[in-house]
């Protein structure tokens, strides 16, 4: 096992545990916020399995996903408003606690739960399926196209369980006015998704065919 690797995501993993709890019980005001402790568990148990299995399995895949640094000044904007997006949606879901301003029965934050587990074990088969996966838009050496499994059912089906997670995140928490902000997560991957269809056509062969073959970008039969 590579030492400094698992240094590496360990302290990006203790990370982002952290600033999510804050976002989340610092507004709430207390820890007494069940829907939170919900959250945390369902995102950061399976994604600390997730990346043992990519330091064991695929250790280049992990490195991978956790040095990309995006270059093209578009994809920054489309960073930037997510982590804008998801800052004001776990601020919100905490202040929706403290006052109860409305919130969402009991069991729809545990449907949304399954509803989140299912995605991320979607996510898991999308990731063993492309190996050329990266955070940023890129096309990598040796790259070729993929059109197996479920990119032969959507083009950019990280892209499609990503917005099953993020859309279920606010649920679980049971927060309707999180879930109003996280819509904002379609315009902005959607802007992300034609960039990227432009890059990958220019730039890896074979790509324009298969954009004939499968015609659905994230959702089928929709778009």
């Amino acid at each position: 096992m590579d030492g400094k690797l698992f240094i590496q995501a360990i302290t990006k993993f203790a990370c982002g545990l952290l600033i999510v709890a804050i976002l989340l019980f610092l507004p709430a005001g207390t820890f007494d916020f069940w829907q939170a402790w919900l959250l945390l568990g369902i995102l950061f148990i399976p994604m600390f399995c997730a990346g043992i299995v990519m330091m064991v399995k695929n250790p280049d895949l992990l490195r991978k996903r956790l040095d990309a640094k995006e270059e093209q000044s578009e994809q920054k904007q489309v960073i930037l408003l997510s982590g804008l997006m998801f800052i004001a949606a776990f601020v919100i879901a905490g202040l929706n606690s403290r006052f109860g301003w409305f919130i969402l029965p009991s069991w729809v934050s545990i449907v949304a739960a399954v509803l989140f587990l299912v995605a991320y074990a979607l996510y898991a088969e999308v990731l063993r399926e492309n190996t050329y996966l990266s955070r940023t838009i890129e096309v990598q050496e040796n790259q070729t196209v993929v059109d197996t499994g479920l990119y032969g059912i959507v083009r950019h089906p990280m892209y499609m369980t990503t917005l099953l997670l993020f859309l279920s995140m606010p649920l679980v928490l049971g927060s309707p006015f999180s879930f109003a902000i996280m819509l904002l997560y379609i315009p902005i991957i959607a802007k992300r998704i034609r960039n990227e269809e432009e890059v990958l056509e220019a730039g890896l062969d074979g790509y324009a065919e298969y954009k004939t073959r499968v015609k659905y970008r994230l959702i089928p039969f929709v778009w």
